[in-house]
């Protein structure tokens, strides 16, 4: 997988930044509101263990998403559009080899969220009848150019038939 992985075109090293920040905020709000139940719970004289598992649980999750799962990502993901088609690869435990042929597409989306704007990032969603499949993290002229390259691509393939 490593040495096809490595053929394939790769998102934004930046992209690591975005998750950590997106990871370390969503954990944060978590452990925010287990600290204020945990207030809350000493002065109703409520049961403070589920604030405490909460807590110990968030903060596990904090460390995970903030940490590893940005690596991960982008370490595992890749890829490659022909004329014919566009192939994904994710994973690191269930591996996910996808290939969506240009005749399935029906429209491309450009999305960028405000962590991506930060860093000049932007994702391109590939929407067919069944799924929606993202391209993570690209520099934004380039997810610009690709998201043009596989509207033309999905549009010419369509005529041909």
């Amino acid at each position: 997988m490593n040495d096809r992985l490595a053929s394939m075109h790769r998102c934004h090293p930046d992209s690591i930044k975005a998750e950590r920040i997106a990871g370390f905020l969503f954990n944060a709000v978590l452990i925010a509101i287990s600290i204020a139940y945990i207030i809350i719970a000493s002065l109703k004289d409520w049961t403070l263990i589920p604030g405490w598992i909460a807590i110990g649980l968030f903060i596990f999750t904090l460390v995970w998403y903030t940490w590893v799962t940005p690596v991960l990502s982008y370490r595992t993901f890749g890829f490659k559009v022909s004329e014919e088609e566009l192939e994904l690869r994710s994973g690191w435990i269930w591996l996910t080899d996808t290939i969506v042929p240009m005749t399935r597409v029906q429209h491309v989306e450009l999305e960028r969220g405000p962590l991506l704007r930060k860093y000049g990032l932007a994702e391109v969603k590939v929407v067919t009848a069944a799924k929606t499949h993202v391209i993570m993290a690209l520099e934004s002229d380039e997810a610009e150019k690709l998201k043009q390259q596989i509207g033309e691509l999905a549009k010419v393939v369509e005529h041909d038939e």
